[in-house]
């Protein structure tokens, strides 16, 4: 099996998904494409904690281009002797895996806490609160409460959305490292009893 070309394959789809968070996280700053409720300070207090700038975004990068610059030909040679020492690549990757998994279950764990405690809105009493706090997470099956929410307009649909893209990418990106940690664990153990069985003093 050439765990080289299966961590590189994890690298690719790891660089779009972090751009594909780093896009989501940016767009919760502006709802319904405005600007002044970013300098009014009247967004759910989630979208600052950049989960998806930060964890499943620029984070993702370090295991990304480490899995795709991997040696393309010889699935980091596990028998050959000028390879061996390549074994210590496939653990640094899976250290770096465990940086990912890291990123993308913070980008997770924030995601999910926006979306159970909803947006900050101006409500019917012209007051700034988060409407759907006390409820469990139980407004987002109930859409006719949405319209509590009077500013910024479609403001719940805006958030739900974006924070579900968040948690969705997020779980993927987790899912992939895991992959990795279990597939660089895997190479560097077959790569040991590859080089012990060719004997190569490495």
């Amino acid at each position: 099996m050439c765990y080289g070309r299966c961590a590189r394959c994890i690298g690719h789809s790891l660089v779009w998904l972090a751009i594909l968070c780093i896009v989501a996280n940016i767009l919760l700053y502006f709802p319904n494409g405005e600007t002044k409720y970013v300098s009014e300070n009247h967004l759910s207090r989630f979208v600052w904690f950049f989960s998806g700038i930060v964890g499943g975004g620029l984070l993702m990068f370090l295991p990304a281009f480490m899995f795709i610059g991997l040696e393309k030909d010889d699935c980091w040679g596990f028998c050959s002797h000028e390879n061996c020492g390549k074994r210590c690549t496939i653990f640094s990757s899976v250290l770096a895996a465990a940086i990912g998994v890291a990123g993308s279950g913070y980008c997770v764990i924030v995601a999910a806490l926006g979306l159970a405690e909803g947006p900050l809105c101006l409500n019917s009493s012209g007051q700034w609160n988060y409407t759907f706090a006390n409820t469990d997470g139980q407004y987002l099956l109930d859409t006719s409460s949405w319209s509590q929410c009077a500013e910024p307009t479609h403001v719940v649909e805006w958030n739900i959305t974006l924070f579900s893209i968040l948690l969705a990418l997020g779980g993927i990106e987790f899912i992939l490292c895991l992959i990795q940690i279990i597939n660089g664990v895997m190479g560097g153990i077959c790569g040991y009893h590859c080089s012990r069985q060719q004997r190569y003093d490495c």
